[in-house]
């Protein structure tokens, strides 16, 4: 994929369309499950788990690249040498449309399944395509970013039999609900607003700057083993300091 197109540029994504999601294989390395299969997984995924929650149908389609006036979904082998160690980021399509790149020999690496990686990648880009929605939240200092898989993402669950990501409810973001009143993630294992699970992190933005919150020590140390340049939340970052993104 040649760097020019993924320099990120601004783009209009109405949300008032259902995209048509460009889902394509450039991996070498075996997924780990039959592609066909795991597009129809994640078709229904969308239809009858994310959409009935948040409103954000989409169609997914077979293709073998980028397709004009479609957003995008890639599976490819490694991240550049500016993208070591990630297991799935965001970005443009040439169009200027929502992508998100899956990279398969790292999430494999890190013992994860593409299936969660991939469907991780997609609710959270149905949800927030511009990667620019942020909220209040419990501290009246701090704005939270709107994140819908980050603070679950070590849970799944399956779909035709291939797992696929936990995700936050809108009510997660609603501090005004009482624990245990509403369902507040998929799985039903949040109990109250803006609680990070244990496998889960939030990313925060207060006093002028970024903070990651983790569920537990287990998973901070884990993340901070990582190389996060490229993910959501660093683009974030780069976003709001006024710079251009890398990508």
């Amino acid at each position: 994929m040649a760097r020019a197109n993924r320099v990120r540029r601004s783009g209009a994504f109405n949300q008032g369309d259902v995209p048509t999601i460009a889902c394509f294989n450039r991996a070498i390395m075996p997924l780990g499950v039959d592609f066909n299969k795991l597009i129809a997984a994640m078709q229904e995924y969308v239809d009858r788990h994310v959409a009935p929650v948040w409103g954000t149908p989409a169609r997914l389609v077979k293709s073998r690249g980028f397709r004009k006036g479609f957003w995008g979904l890639a599976f490819i082998d490694n991240a550049d040498a500016d993208e070591a160690d990630f297991l799935g980021v965001h970005d443009v399509t040439p169009d200027g449309l929502p992508l998100s790149r899956v990279f398969v020999k790292t999430t494999l690496a890190e013992g994860e399944r593409v299936s969660v990686t991939a469907s991780h990648e997609l609710v959270e880009m149905l949800v927030d395509p511009a990667m620019n929605l942020l909220t209040t939240g419990p501290d009246p200092k701090a704005v939270y970013a709107y994140e819908t898989a980050d603070p679950v993402e070590e849970s799944s669950f399956t779909v035709r039999g291939i797992p696929m990501s936990n995700f936050v409810y809108p009510s997660y973001f609603e501090e005004f609900h009482k624990p245990d009143s509403v369902r507040f993630d998929h799985l039903g294992k949040v109990r109250r607003p803006f609680q990070v699970l244990r496998g889960g992190y939030q990313s925060v933005f207060k006093h002028g700057k970024w903070a990651d919150h983790c569920g537990s020590k287990a998973k901070m140390k884990r993340f901070k083993k990582e190389d996060r340049r490229g993910h959501r939340s660093e683009l974030r970052k780069q976003q709001m300091s006024g710079r251009r993104a890398h990508k």
